[in-house]
């Protein structure tokens, strides 16, 4: 994901973006956010006055998880610590950032180091974080470099006084984590404001909580992995659910004729070339939706469904054949397709 600074919209900015419609009692909050768009169908009888106040709080919640979790942002608390000096003291965090890096961290264990958020030196060295993108495809040696200040077993956390630190010099990335938390986040100030049926997306990840007002659980769509359009390749239904999806077919760049992903493989420090397009996840909560998406993809189309099914995952995979592409997905993915 591309995370430059959150644009920060006004309650008026907000309703500009509003939508509504009267048969189904469906109001729409979108606007632009963490460099890509998110767009919130909540459920509500209510006059226009509430919708104002839900969005100015939406608004609130993202601002909060992008001055904690940006790396686009210096003044944020993830870059403040990414430039601390290591020396080996405790660096405290603020209890959401704590979460997530708990979070992540599990997720590392459990998947044995296919998702990592210390890889960040390397993201940015192949040119997808706040670096410039490079002129010519990193060498062995600086590679090797970038490298060896990475490892997710190098951070430590202290659940006691929710504080941080590495006697390593890394530099971590949530961006594979932070924009699901962030949906969590949204949906809990959702529920919190007593809206009953909802339905939050930022940037495709998505928690969907109740039914629409007609009955009909939320569908979603996840889509053919090709850059040139946009097109369905699956329906799913979604209640009290969240979905994440990771793929390679959006942000990537080509050089002297080879493709290169913006998934990095923490084992190796390149980017991913299996023929996994894209992973759909579905969990209770989209940030660990979101960073298991991620592991399974850099997996591949085969680990990676074998960790599933191992893990009693629901996962939808879509990967590169001769022609075209092909899908499957785990037992417990099954209970959410639409045909």
């Amino acid at each position: 994901m591309i995370w430059p600074a959150l644009v920060a919209l006004l309650c008026s900015a907000a309703l500009a973006g509003c939508s509504f419609e009267p048969d189904r009692e469906i109001w729409e909050i979108s606007g632009p956010v963490f460099g890509t768009q998110y767009h919130i169908k909540v459920a509500l009888t209510d006059d226009e006055g509430r919708l104002e106040n839900l969005a100015g709080g939406i608004t609130g919640v993202l601002e909060d998880v992008d001055a904690a979790m940006s790396t686009w942002r210096e003044d944020s608390e993830l870059s403040r610590f990414n430039r601390q000096e290591r020396k080996g003291e405790w660096f405290p965090v603020s209890d959401p950032l704590f979460e997530v890096l708990t979070e992540a961290q599990r997720v590392s264990r459990l998947s044995e180091g296919a998702f990592d958020i210390t890889v960040g030196p390397v993201v940015n060295l192949w040119g997808f974080g706040p670096e410039a993108r490079p002129d010519q495809v990193p060498t062995d040696d600086v590679l090797a470099q970038r490298m060896a200040d990475t490892g997710y077993e190098k951070l430590e956390l202290n659940a006691g006084d929710k504080t941080i630190r590495s006697d390593f010099p890394l530099y971590l990335d949530l961006s594979a984590i932070a924009k699901g938390y962030a949906v969590d986040a949204v949906a809990r100030y959702l529920a919190d404001a007593g809206v009953e049926a909802y339905l939050v997306e930022i940037g495709g990840e998505v928690n969907a909580h109740g039914r629409k007002p007609d009955g009909e659980v939320w569908r979603l769509a996840i889509e053919k992995p090709v850059s040139r359009e946009r097109t369905v390749q699956q329906v799913v239904a979604l209640e009290n659910r969240a979905m994440a999806t990771s793929g390679d077919y959006r942000n990537y760049y080509e050089a002297d004729g080879k493709r290169y992903s913006h998934t990095i493989d923490p084992a190796t420090g390149h980017p991913i070339g299996h023929r996994l397009a894209s992973v759909s996840v579905i969990t209770e909560d989209c940030m660990t939706a979101d960073a298991m998406a991620t592991a399974l993809n850099v997996m591949g189309e085969e680990r990676g469904y074998a960790f599933a099914v191992q893990h009693d995952i629901a996962a939808y995979f879509i990967y590169r054949a001769e022609s075209g592409f092909e899908t499957k997905y785990t037992p417990a993915f099954s209970s959410f397709l639409i045909d």
